[in-house]
Parts: structure tokens; C-alpha cells; sequence
């Protein structure tokens, strides 16, 4: 991966921060996008560079890829890793929230992919962060798990359509992972609570992931190493899927 230009959305905390960190550790130039700067500026480093931007944004996908292209000529890989989760169950979903999930976690992908596809060249590599909610129930974030499960048939459906250009697009499912992304939900430390002692219950491995061991996921699928893999979404979820 040695100076192959990666780009990462959400990547100010959790697996957008540890994705970054692990690709620049392998010798890629990494992009990272987010909409707060001052949490950009503590992952940038030598060969990564921060970007503010909300990628849910008029025109600011293709922005983001443009500012990528016109810094480093070129890009290889773009991890779709930007999303948000609004809690509600069926009676309480509000429309608003409804908007909000589809456009971050499904509109601002295809986006993004739309404009780094006619930049990318053979071999170049589309990873999408899913989550393993979107194979199985998830009462209360029924939205958000919808969503999710739109980007995995979006992967499927791009692999095969771009295929022939030599691209590649293949996701990461994960599980329950120590990220801050539950701390927008507006739930109470305790409803917080409950909720990751659900998830520990129903994660065979029985423990929450660290971010690292999903960046590390991402990072190997999209080495040149894994060039034959394309239309997968692969669970890291400790067995949540299966168990």
C-alpha cells in the first residue's frame, strides 16, 4: 500500500481514526474527512491530511474527491465509513431522523463512489462500513439498520458493475465496537448501558471490538492482496451474526 491515496469519511474518532492510522502505518497517503476540524487535527500526521467537510453537503463529495486528486494526482482506495444512528422504535421515528440516517449513512456513499469511480484506475478499491445489524433485527434502530442494510446491496451491486473497470468493492459488517457513535443517539448513560450489555449477550466472543481490529479488516481487504475478493461484507462482529 506505499503511497497508494486513501480517502476515509468520519474519520475523526473510532474505526474512521484507527483505519487512518493503520493505513499510514502500511505507507498509504491518507485523506481524512470529517465535519469537525479540530477533531481532524489530531489524527493528521505526516502522511495524513485532514479535510473538513460534511459530506452530506451540496456537491461536497465531489469536492472532497477533487481536493484528493488535485493534491496527490490520483486515488486508490475511498472507505465509505461516515454514518450516523437515530434510536426509535416503530411509533416514535421521527421524519427528520429518518432523513438524516438515509443521508449520511446511504446518499453520501453513493456520492462519493459516483465521484471517485471515473478517477479510480484498475485496481483501485471501494470499501463500505456496514454493520452486522444490517443482516439480523435490530429493535429500536430499525432506520438505522435499514440503512445499512441498503449499503451491503449497494456492494454487491457495484462489484459486479464494476467489475470490468478492474474495481473492486467489497464491505466490512461490523458488530458492537467502543466508538463514540452511540454518544449522539440522545440516550441516558443507563439506556447506554443496556444497550452495550445487549450486544455483549448476543455477541458470542462475549466482549465489545476495539476500532484497530475492524481497521484491520478494512485495510487487508483493500491491499492488492485480496485482489480477487470483491462483493463481500465481511462480519467482524465476533460471531453476533452466526451466533
Amino acid at each position: 500500500m506505499r503511497n497508494k491515496v486513501v480517502l476515509i469519511t468520519g474519520a475523526g474518532t473510532g474505526i474512521g481514526k484507527a483505519t487512518a492510522r493503520m493505513f499510514a502505518a502500511v505507507g498509504a497517503r491518507v485523506v481524512v474527512v470529517g465535519r469537525r476540524a479540530w477533531v481532524l487535527d489530531e489524527v493528521a500526521g505526516e502522511r495524513v491530511r485532514p479535510l473538513p467537510a460534511d459530506v452530506t453537503g451540496d456537491g461536497e463529495p465531489q469536492r472532497a474527491v477533487d481536493a484528493v486528486v488535485g493534491e496527490f494526482g490520483r486515488l486508490d482506495v475511498l472507505v465509505n465509513n461516515a454514518a450516523i444512528v437515530r434510536g426509535g422504535a416503530l411509533g416514535d421515528i421521527q421524519p427528520g431522523a429518518i432523513g438524516e440516517q438515509f443521508a449520511t449513512n446511504v446518499t453520501a456513499p453513493i456520492l462519493l463512489a459516483q465521484a471517485a469511480v471515473p478517477v479510480m484506475a484498475s485496481g483501485g478499491v471501494i470499501v463500505n462500513v456496514s454493520t452486522a445489524v444490517g443482516q439480523r433485527a435490530w429493535p429500536g434502530s430499525s432506520v438505522y439498520a435499514a440503512t445499512k442494510a441498503a449499503l451491503d446491496s449497494l456492494t454487491r451491486s457495484w462489484a459486479v458493475e464494476l467489475a470490468p473497470r478492474g474495481i473492486r468493492v467489497v464491505a466490512v459488517a461490523p458488530g458492537a465496537v467502543d466508538t463514540p457513535i452511540a454518544d449522539h443517539q440522545g440516550l441516558s448513560p443507563e439506556q447506554r448501558r443496556e444497550v452495550r450489555e445487549w450486544q455483549v449477550a448476543h455477541t458470542p466472543l462475549g466482549r465489545i471490538a476495539d476500532p484497530d481490529e475492524v481497521a484491520w479488516a478494512i485495510v487487508q481487504l483493500a491491499t492488492p492482496a485480496a485482489s480477487f475478493v470483491t462483493g463481500v461484507v465481511l462480519p467482524v462482529d465476533g460471531g453476533a451474526v452466526v451466533g
